[in-house]
């Protein structure tokens, strides 16, 4: 697609020509895409600004930085959020303290659920830590589920020891999901307190905790 076919389509009143528009400018350079890619920010429709966000995260520029933290900042749609967290993951450690701040103090569970995702680019023992720590006491199942697992990102870290103490005590968790999700997080560490609490995992009354015991074996 031709640029100024692109642009265009940016300025259709369908939205499935702008969504069009977008994906084509994956073809051109940072310094054409940006500044097209930020003219529909403030897109009335959702999919499409979560769209550039996607797209933002394929054009590492400084622009592009500042145009994703504008979106974690201020746009009221999740997905988006979302999206555009997920994108600034790709910016490396220049990203990391907005993804933790974004972690604390954004509670919508698909924002918390983008970044525990990509947790494992993250070089960062001590930022790591502190989500997943954040992430356990979320009412969230599905966030404290994910939270919990990738404490297993510590092992070997200087933060080991808080995240095994934090894994044994999900261990103990009333709800056999939760201490399946443990025992993978356990899994991850070569430590004989991680050992003796698989151990008795292995023995749960949960088939999904003794399965998640003896994928370790596979």
């Amino acid at each position: 697609m031709q640029l100024t076919q692109i642009e265009t389509y940016l300025d259709s009143d369908d939205s499935q020509q702008r969504l069009k528009a977008i994906a084509q400018l994956r073809h051109h350079a940072p310094e054409v895409a940006v500044p097209l890619l930020k003219r529909r920010i403030r897109d009335h429709e959702f999919l499409v600004r979560s769209f550039v966000a996607m797209g933002l995260g394929n054009k590492r520029t400084s622009e592009a930085f500042e145009a994703l933290l504008d979106l974690i900042d201020s746009d009221s749609d999740p997905n988006v959020r979302a999206e555009a967290a997920n994108s600034l993951s790709k910016f490396g450690e220049s990203a990391v303290p907005h993804l933790l701040a974004l972690f604390e103090q954004d509670g919508h569970w698909l924002v918390r659920r983008s970044i525990l995702a990509v947790l494992a680019e993250i070089q960062q023992a001590e930022v790591i830590f502190k989500i997943c720590d954040c992430g356990i006491q979320d009412q969230d199942f599905t966030v404290r589920e994910a939270a919990i697992e990738a404490l297993g990102l510590l092992a070997g870290t200087s933060k080991q020891a808080e995240a095994l103490q934090l894994l044994c005590q999900e261990a103990a968790d009333e709800q056999g999901s939760i201490r399946a999700r443990a025992a993978r997080g356990l899994s991850q560490f070569d430590d004989p307190q991680a050992s003796d609490a698989l151990t008795q995992l292995q023995d749960d009354s949960d088939y999904r905790v003794v399965g998640a015991v003896l994928e370790r074996l596979l």
